[in-house]
């Protein structure tokens, strides 16, 4: 097995990484529990802390083709990335423990979270959000390039309600109901802090209303169609569409810097923040 040096730390890491090795922000041990089925994690995500879950969920193996893609993708590689190692393991929610705002996604990509190990990170997308985040005041830097990089945000959670990079960024039914226990017990742990929830593109936000409600939120019914800027209440939360920052979003200016930062804004409104 070849080790390649991390684009930070300069120590030197397989493809995948193990956990317990050492990569930053890695919260897993070798003998973190590993969940290889739906039932598993249904089991590990119930009444485990929210460190616990990052650490279960970056192990979980209860997807066969997930598993097989997002490691096969760290082997082959991006070109562009081939002299760097490739996390290839599922990516936990980044931010703050007792976040205002969540941000939600979809999955992370085969060369953004996949290889860095930190969702919204490392691809064109993270590269627009970091940057909308940094100028609201809610980063620390308008970069999110890779673990240990010195970013940090201020009130906010970034979350996707699937962890592994899917084939052609779809998940199937299955792959979204399996993984949905990590994002029920992650939210359930963050919701007394929360107040506003940004969901990025339709998918986003369907997936948002349900994690909600499985989380024990009074959901409206039926469930609000998405719309960029659009606002509903949940309880005592608002939640907020947003475009994703996608690149055919960005390229064809569906969505522009200024429209992102306004739902940003919006939100640190929503949340008291200013």
């Amino acid at each position: 097995m070849s080790l390649l040096p991390h684009p930070g730390t300069g120590e030197p890491f397989a493809s995948p990484v193990p956990p317990g090795a050492g990569w930053p922000g890695d919260l897993a041990t070798p003998d973190t529990r590993v969940a290889r089925t739906p039932g598993g994690v249904a089991r590990l995500a119930a009444r485990a802390s929210l460190d616990e879950v990052s650490a279960r969920l970056s192990v979980c193996r209860a997807c066969p083709r997930l598993v097989t893609w997002r490691e096969d993708a760290a082997v082959t590689k991006r070109a562009s990335y081939a002299d760097e190692p490739y996390w290839g393991r599922p990516a936990p929610g980044f931010g703050s423990a007792t976040p205002s705002i969540l941000v939600v996604g979809l999955a992370p990509a085969a060369h953004g979270g996949n290889r860095t190990g930190r969702n919204f990170t490392g691809d064109l997308s993270a590269d627009w959000l970091h940057a909308s985040l940094h100028r609201t005041g809610l980063a620390a830097q308008p970069t999110s390039t890779y673990a240990g990089d010195g970013q940090r945000l201020e009130h906010v959670r970034l979350l996707n309600p699937v962890r592994c990079a899917p084939p052609e960024n779809r998940p199937t039914p299955v792959e979204r109901d399996t993984c949905a226990p990590w994002m029920r017990r992650e939210l359930t742990l963050l919701l007394p802090s929360v107040r506003a929830v940004v969901c990025l593109g339709a998918i986003g936000w369907r997936a948002a209303w349900t994690a909600l409600g499985d989380a024990g939120v009074d959901v409206p019914r039926p469930l609000p169609r998405f719309g960029h800027a659009v606002e509903e209440r949940a309880g005592d939360l608002t939640v907020v569409g947003c475009y994703h920052p996608s690149p055919h979003n960005t390229y064809t200016g569906r969505l522009t810097a200024d429209m992102l930062d306004a739902v940003l804004r919006r939100a640190r409104g929503i949340a008291g923040l200013d």
